[in-house]
């Protein structure tokens, strides 16, 4: 009896991983949004927000807050810069 192997490469016939969403360069992003990129938990974001080491979001109305791209984008790099 002969046992199935993977290849070792993806083909064309193998389903990829979903893309990655491009950070936008400029706008705002909603928290889930934020979430995709930043590898913290909502607990997390909003821990650091209130501790001033995460930008601060804009309330664009009652529901809806929202980050600047900029301002997330920065604290990447920042967080980059930090760790080497």
């Amino acid at each position: 009896m002969s046992r199935a192997t993977l290849p070792a490469t993806p083909s064309a016939d193998s389903p990829a991983a979903p893309p990655c969403p491009a950070l936008p360069d400029t706008g705002f992003l909603r928290q889930l949004q934020v979430l995709s990129f930043v590898p913290i938990s909502k607990s997390t974001l909003w821990r650091r927000v209130h501790a001033r080491t995460f930008p601060a979001p804009l309330k664009l109305s009652e529901r809806v807050t929202v980050w600047r791209v900029e301002d997330v984008r920065l604290w990447m790099a920042q967080q980059g810069a930090s760790s080497q």
